[in-house]
């Protein structure tokens, strides 16, 4: 009994499956079937749920290196009029 069949028509996705198959030495099947499956696991991790949540765990993760205590308030750079304080 022969596999199942697969075809795509798309030049760009033929490309980029034989230069991928030649780099890591696998074959095309299992290049496209390793490359599904992990896209599955992407999906139902929720690791596309949305774009801005990409942004959201970029913002997370910078946050780590902000010492304790440290805000984003400027107050001490502007005086009571809203204007820039003088360096001296």
């Amino acid at each position: 009994m022969s596999e199942p069949q697969l075809s795509i028509r798309s030049a760009k996705a033929k490309i980029l499956a034989q230069s991928l198959a030649r780099r890591t030495g696998l074959s095309m099947n299992r290049l496209v079937e390793q490359a599904l499956e992990r896209y599955d696991q992407d999906l139902r991790a929720g690791a596309n749920a949305h774009p801005i949540d990409a942004v959201w765990d970029l913002a997370a993760e910078g946050r780590k290196s902000v010492l304790a205590g440290a805000t984003s308030n400027h107050d001490a750079l502007y005086d009571e009029h809203g204007l820039p304080r003088s360096g001296r």
